[in-house]
């Protein structure tokens, strides 16, 4: 029977769908109760280049391949619509766009968290007068308070990364947008908000708290959009949906779409989500995501730490009365780069890479630059490779690709361990990169730490569809969701930092001479 047709004689909902909306892929896994995958689908995300620096997603497209992952893995899964008890929606952060609140017309495609039109704005802002008199006043306020609220402000700096710069982008070069927000006309989405929007024919209008805090326009100390910086950057205070749980029944799809309606009992931004499925639930434990980016979470509980530099606040997910926090450090362009080296065919299939780093000693010297720093602060930084000699062939290449995540998964760890007072567990990893064992192993190494992998990779995934169960009754609670953990290996640290020490070396020593190439 095709998947969505009704059926009077369907069994009782027994599975929860777990859809993740990356930078690179759609996917979608059908759970049952021991959060084994009962069926899968998987599709390509296209991104839109128009101009130099711009990456977009074209919103129909998107639509597309969301509606047809789902029903996709219900039918490889040898399942119906009316078997399924809820649905749980991960999604990229930052990414966002706006349409008109009546007609529902997107005004511009999706704009990508990776995106830099608004780098010359951001160097604009932060080397402004006006910034430099808000970092005195939050220093000023931060020392009479002691309160860590003013701490974040007193040295504000923006990024290209963030929502708020392209938002205001947005008000300032797209008029259809500016004059809609004018008169209460304009809707400001990002992925989870809008599919929402899409899959309740506009009736629910909405986001969670973890996908909220993850635009830096939402003040996680106050839980509410910051109207201090959204006059600062003269984006409208109207734009903004509600702001709900992350576990919590926000409808149902609308029967059209797929034969049936279906409870959307979570929404949830991706690495909080993993965080979730990798059933991180305690201070201190970290989940570490290698995927597109790389993503350190530290969960905090119920202390919410203030930004320092390279780190930053986040909620994490809010359910009921529960609101637990994360510190987060991000590294870019990892599975960007290793995608990239496939392309021009320095490898065949990502599984190599690992192989080939291990068949020789060491990378002869070579360095791998990646596009931007651990910090993320040199939007116009390109990647590049450093210490090339006549004797350097392709294994060279990848091992100095795959080293610099090791370096940078080592510079982050221990900014996090000086800056976050938590004593810190195991390392939990996903992502497409943790199915390298090379870097696996040498992250461990150089962290000297423990790291575990799930068995499952699709974290994302699987915290969408926990969080969805726990709303639906479908999983009774976290102590139930931690024994449905299942671990295919764990890496030790098996070799000294010191004998690291030259290669990270030289490696820092050719970071240094890389800004603003």
């Amino acid at each position: 029977m095709p998947c969505g047709q009704p059926d009077s004689g369907a069994a009782p909902a027994r599975y929860v769908l777990g859809v993740d909306v990356g930078s690179t892929v759609v996917k979608c896994h059908v759970y049952d109760r021991a959060a084994a995958v009962r069926g899968s689908s998987c599709r390509k995300v296209e991104s839109l280049y128009p101009r130099p620096g711009w990456v977009e997603l074209d919103p129909e497209m998107l639509w597309s391949q969301f509606i047809g992952v789902i029903k996709e893995a219900v039918q490889a899964a040898g399942l119906h619509m009316r078997q399924i008890a809820g649905l749980g929606i991960s999604t990229q952060r930052g990414t966002f766009i706006t349409w008109h609140k009546r007609t529902g017309k997107p005004f511009h495609n999706f704009i990508s968290w990776q995106d830099l039109r608004s780098a010359e704005l951001v160097n604009s802002w932060n080397k402004s007068l006006l910034l430099k008199v808000i970092h005195v006043i939050f220093t000023v306020l931060h020392f009479l308070t002691g309160n860590d609220r003013y701490l974040a402000p007193s040295f504000l700096t923006f990024s290209t990364h963030q929502t708020s710069m392209k938002l205001s982008w947005v008000f300032k070069n797209i008029r259809e947008a500016e004059e809609a927000a004018k008169k209460n006309n304009c809707c400001f989405g990002t992925v989870d908000t809008w599919l929402l929007y899409r899959l309740t024919k506009g009736s629910v209008y909405a986001t969670d708290y973890s996908n909220a805090s993850s635009t830096g326009i939402f003040e996680p100390f106050t839980k509410c959009w910051n109207p201090t910086l959204c006059n600062l950057l003269s984006i409208p205070m109207s734009v903004y949906p509600p702001v709900k749980d992350t576990s919590f029944n926000f409808g149902s799809t609308d029967s059209e779409i797929f034969g049936v309606p279906i409870p959307i009992m979570a929404v949830v931004a991706d690495q909080q989500s993993a965080v979730f499925g990798e059933c991180c639930f305690h201070p201190g434990d970290v989940k570490l995501t290698m995927g597109t980016g790389g993503f350190w979470n530290v969960n905090t509980g119920k202390h919410l730490f203030a930004s320092r530099k390279s780190l930053y606040p986040l909620i994490g997910w809010k359910i009921g009365e529960e609101v637990v926090y994360l510190t987060e450090g991000s590294i870019s362009d990892i599975g960007t780069a290793i995608k990239w080296a496939q392309d021009i065919e320095l490898f065949t299939n990502v599984e190599e890479t690992a192989e080939m780093a291990q068949s020789i000693a060491d990378s002869q010297g070579v360095c791998f630059i990646p596009g931007l720093q651990v910090s993320g602060c040199d939007p116009y930084l390109c990647a590049s490779f450093v210490g090339l000699k006549p004797s350097t062939n392709r294994n060279h290449l990848v091992r100095a690709m795959l080293e610099s995540v090791a370096f940078r998964n080592k510079l982050l760890y221990d900014v996090i361990v000086k800056k976050v007072h938590i004593p810190l567990g195991t390392i939990r990893a996903d992502g497409g990169v943790s199915n390298n064992s090379f870097v696996m192993q040498m992250t461990s190494d150089l962290i000297n730490k423990k790291i575990e992998k799930p068995s499952n990779a699709d974290m994302s995934s699987l915290g969408a569809a926990f969080l969805a169960g726990l709303a639906s009754g479908f999983w009774i609670d976290k102590e139930q969701l931690t024994k449905l953990r299942r671990i295919e290996a764990v890496f030790e640290p098996q070799k000294d930092l010191e004998e690291y020490r030259p290669a990270m070396d030289a490696w820092l020593q050719a970071m240094k001479h890389s800004p603003h190439w």
